[in-house]
């Protein structure tokens, strides 16, 4: 375990975990699009290595990445029903990764973190979406990760690839960070103003707006999929949106969003998939429940 500590105290046993968190958090979080329900498994995870007999774990990092990883994909098997009974579009929880740039990550790109990735994956099935994250966010050894999915390392490569093959068919290249704010700066400034053919120059043909609310009103309850849809979908909105309402800068799952205020109040936080062609994807997150988390890290 460590030079010089003795394995089964508590002491030991907080260092060892404390020094995993991040990464039990960023892998929990990317398998579920939920911050609460990862921190959920993290705790989960925390209960059981206190009653673990540790004297026998030779590797503390290895042993709580496989326990909160399989915790993961069983919270994420059910999440599936409970979802069925989810009002309207839902979209993974936003996080601040201003706090936490790379969330765990151990690859420089932070892979499998931005709100577009997340929501692909979630056509994926558990398993594959954790073989996936594995790999691609934190450059796992196939080997290993096939020990915690308990499969094969042919299968596990399999499960990899086709997670690749899903988002390379679903989504374009992303763009810098930079380009990514001028877009969005763009778009923001034609979908307040409701200019229909501002709005036309910068969403391609194919463009999909996703509104989460759970039900909310004024929360589109199906997307609005197409050029024309979504275009004139945003002019009509935006007398009845934009006039009382402020707008902060803001970054969400490593990518520039932007905060939508009433007075103090959010109302929604919109990010964006972008690519050279333009915005493919338009994601508003108005769920209170999903919106009050993001914010308070903000003040934090």
């Amino acid at each position: 375990m460590h030079a010089g500590a003795p394995p089964g105290t508590l002491d030991q046993a907080t260092k060892d975990f404390l020094s995993a968190r991040p990464q039990l958090f960023g892998i929990a979080y990317r398998v579920l699009g939920s911050a609460a329900e990862a921190e959920d498994i993290v705790q989960e995870t925390w209960l059981r290595w206190q009653s673990t007999d540790r004297s026998k774990v030779h590797e503390p990092a290895a042993f709580l990445t496989t326990v909160a990883t399989r915790l993961a994909i069983n919270v994420a098997q059910s999440a599936r029903v409970r979802r069925e009974s989810y009002v309207g579009p839902w979209l993974p929880e936003p996080v601040d990764t201003t706090q936490d740039p790379y969330l765990g990550a151990e690859r420089a790109e932070a892979g499998a973190v931005e709100m577009a990735v997340l929501l692909l994956l979630e056509k994926l099935n558990p398993v594959e979406r954790t073989a996936y994250v594995l790999r691609e966010a934190f450059d796992y050894p196939y080997g290993r990760i096939a020990e915690i999915l308990e499969t094969s390392e042919a299968n596990t490569r399999q499960l990899v690839s086709r997670g690749r093959k899903h988002l390379a068919a679903e989504r374009k290249e992303a763009v810098t960070p930079t380009a990514h704010r001028r877009l969005l700066e763009v778009f923001l400034s034609a979908a307040r103003t409701g200019d229909l053919s501002g709005l036309e120059d910068v969403l391609t043909a194919d463009v999909v707006s996703y509104t989460d609310g759970n039900g909310i009103r004024g929360a589109s309850r199906i997307p609005v999929v197409g050029l024309p849809h979504v275009s004139h979908y945003l002019v009509a909105f935006a007398p009845r949106f934009w006039p009382q309402s402020q707008v902060r800068w803001v970054e969400a799952n490593g990518r520039p969003a932007v905060l939508v205020l009433s007075g103090e109040k959010a109302v929604a936080l919109l990010t964006a998939d972008i690519s050279a062609d333009g915005i493919d994807r338009l994601m508003w997150v108005m769920n209170p429940a999903k919106l009050a988390p993001y914010v308070a890290s903000l003040r934090a």
